[in-house]
């Protein structure tokens, strides 16, 4: 083959792979869990695996990026951060960065912070506080800071977990210090911009909502909601949603419903659905009877909440309830822990045990359209691009490949979305 005729071919090669969309960050582009990609469901061979690769511990979801796969695990006494090829998940660069993580439980000592791509740069958050940001493009160490030790926090029950969150050219993450609970760092060098309250950290990740035309923080601390100015730290309001025991913790990530916001926690503190438009939040509806979540954050579609209630080692039930009321609109009693994505509109569930589950986004009842049994552990979150289904436990990264919806037929009818398994 000619030299002309073979970079020919390699061209239309590259031209005929597939551009898969950024879920940059944790529980992807708007950080709510959910995508617009139409799932079809598989077969009874199940979704195919397109490549494995190894990892260590560590509870971080997997991202994707500008064509990169980023997984955050820990190695030995490494935490290591590495970009994978999507295409057949080989290593392109890796970045090592030595950890003291102690877990007091005995359980996993790696990462539980999902990183967070912007731009030319990826921000990682250790269990034990350390902020670092590295180039994409190469893996180069940018800056770092050990926040624990400058803010006066510690590790709380099980390490830090709050996945970074940019906003312009700060990058905010729920510290949890004495001189410092919520922190933001400039994004070029690290250095703080400002740090607002004394709260202790939960396990909860920022986002932001719109209030009066402007972008808000809002950040779910071990005390409860803060919404804040993210150029300035100034608070506005705060509400206080936390269990009355110490041993307890905050970890959903808090959902918006329209322009209200939904809160969720086990230890017998429940659910809230707040109005946040005034100057106080207020409480729309209450209580701990319709959506406990321990650990795993909820979805919102067209008005109804999908999501866990109840504790993880607990068999928690997985449900449908009225975002405006609470009510309960169906439920699977003991169906176990693990975590919910909106695609469009069905449900992706990965249940820890080690099972994918394609269903209706239904109010009516839970309506499974597909199931595959997987590999077992699956405690951490997955990341979807397209079709490709990024998913780990402790020991291997699976990208599966799930088979898309058909567009809809040129003569106006559409064609079948998805077939029973």
């Amino acid at each position: 083959m000619t030299k002309p005729a073979c970079l020919a071919l390699i061209l239309a090669l590259a031209s005929s792979l597939p551009s898969l969309a950024d879920w940059p960050q944790w529980l992807g582009p708007e950080r709510n869990g959910t995508s617009d990609v139409a799932l079809a469901a598989w077969g009874p061979e199940g979704p195919s695996v397109r490549w494995k690769h190894a990892v260590g511990a560590g509870y971080s979801a997997p991202v994707i990026a500008q064509g990169k796969v980023l997984v955050f695990h820990r190695q030995d006494a490494d935490d290591l951060l590495q970009a994978l090829d999507p295409t057949n998940g080989k290593v392109l660069w890796s970045h090592r960065q030595r950890s003291t993580y102690k877990d007091d439980f005995g359980f996993d000592e790696g990462p539980r912070s999902t990183p967070t791509v912007d731009g030319d740069r990826v921000f990682t958050y250790s269990a034990e506080g350390r902020l670092t940001a590295i180039a994409l493009a190469s893996g180069k160490e940018l800056w770092s800071v050990d926040t624990h030790r400058r803010f006066v926090a510690d590790d709380g029950y099980f390490g830090a977990a709050c996945s970074p969150l940019v906003v312009d050219d700060l990058v905010v993450v729920n510290v949890g210090g004495e001189k410092g609970g919520i922190v933001a760092f400039d994004r070029g060098s690290g250095e703080t911009r400002w740090t607002a309250t004394d709260h202790e950290a939960s396990y909860s990740s920022p986002i932001l909502h719109r209030y009066r035309g402007k972008a808000e923080l809002l950040v779910f601390t071990r005390e409860g909601l803060v919404a804040l100015a993210p150029g300035t730290g100034k608070v506005r309001l705060e509400f206080r949603w936390r269990a009355r025991i110490k041993a307890s913790v905050n970890a959903a990530t808090p959902i918006l419903v329209g322009d209200q916001v939904f809160l969720s926690a086990s230890y017998g503190t429940g659910a809230v659905l707040l109005d946040v438009s005034g100057e106080a939040a207020r409480a729309l509806w209450q209580g701990d009877r319709s959506l406990t979540n321990h650990y795993a954050t909820s979805v919102h579609h067209r008005g109804t909440l999908f999501g866990y209630h109840g504790r993880q080692e607990a068999m928690p039930a997985l449900r449908a309830i009225d975002a405006a009321s609470g009510e309960v609109l169906w439920s699977v009693d003991r169906f176990g822990a693990g975590s919910i994505l909106r695609v469009g509109e069905k449900l992706l569930i990965l249940r820890e045990a080690g099972e994918l589950i394609l269903a209706e986004a239904t109010p009516e009842a839970f309506q499974p359209l597909a199931r595959h049994r997987t590999a077992p552990r699956m405690l951490p979150y997955p990341a979807l691009s397209d079709g490709l289904l990024l998913a780990r436990n402790h020991e291997t990264l699976y990208a599966f490949e799930l088979p898309l919806a058909k567009a809809p037929s040129t003569d106006g009818n559409a064609s079948d979305q998805s077939s029973p398994n």
